[in-house]
């Protein structure tokens, strides 16, 4: 089965971001506009009242700057997702949540975690290590494009860097990405066959190109077919037959 029939821009490719980026902006708006703090709905490890913000957090930014930070990269991440792995998208973004807050209520330090970052360390760990487990070119090319884009964002995962940010949350977005890599098949997938050499029953001495090499892997001019020599046409003996008839009919 070749790629076609798993690569394809539908509707859901671009929706799916956007409707996540509305609700995030969307709740930050109502926290600004009414004067409404929502950050005790945030992940508190360790407590009950924490579990909440499994669900709450990747909907939760502290600053107009935090939430801009995640909005474009979360959109891009997530569009990649859906479009190269359609079929498991929905698992890793809510499974992704989920997971990926549970280890942060288990190893985050006392304070409200909060924030999309989790879930942004979540789509780049695994469509990384993902395309690099499938060694299909074109899952691989977009592994190092993720490596290129967002390489850097590897450093905060490492609690001495940052302080102000949640590093426990980002390490477990990685965690989580590099478990699903590993926990979720994708197809086998083929590149689409183009030229008779890519075939695997492709036989290089019945090739006519080929031909034109020797073993040592010099162009040589392969001798003309030689032309066939004309069959002889049977020849075809004709006997004509005249009757003659006597006239009687003749005038005196």
């Amino acid at each position: 089965m070749n790629d076609y029939h798993h690569f394809k821009f539908t509707p859901s490719v671009w929706l799916v971001p956007a409707l996540l980026i509305i609700m995030m902006w969307s709740v930050f708006f109502f926290e600004n506009s009414f004067n409404v703090d929502l950050i005790s709905y945030g992940i508190l490890p360790r407590t009950i009242s924490g579990l909440q913000g499994l669900i709450f957090s990747p909907f939760l930014h502290g600053s107009l700057n935090h939430i801009a930070n995640n909005s474009i990269p979360l959109f891009i991440l997530t569009t990649a997702l859906i479009y190269f792995y359609r079929n498991i998208s929905l698992k890793i973004l809510i499974y992704g949540v989920l997971l990926s807050g549970l280890i942060t209520w288990v190893i985050g330090r006392e304070s409200y975690h909060i924030g999309a970052s989790s879930l942004i360390y979540v789509l780049v760990s695994f469509i990384f290590f993902k395309g690099m487990m499938t060694q299909y070119y074109r899952l691989m090319a977009l592994s190092m494009a993720v490596v290129l884009f967002y390489g850097g964002m590897i450093w905060y995962v490492f609690p001495d860097i940052d302080k102000t940010i949640s590093w426990e949350g980002h390490l477990a977005g990685l965690i989580t990405g590099f478990f699903f890599a590993a926990y979720y098949k994708t197809p086998d997938y083929k590149k689409d066959i183009q030229y008779n050499w890519e075939k695997p029953d492709f036989n290089p001495e019945e090739d006519a190109f080929m031909k034109h090499f020797d073993e040592n892997g010099n162009f040589v001019n392969t001798p003309e077919p030689e032309e066939k020599a004309e069959q002889d046409i049977p020849t075809t003996t004709i006997n004509y037959v005249y009757d003659f008839k006597e006239n009687t009919n003749l005038n005196h």
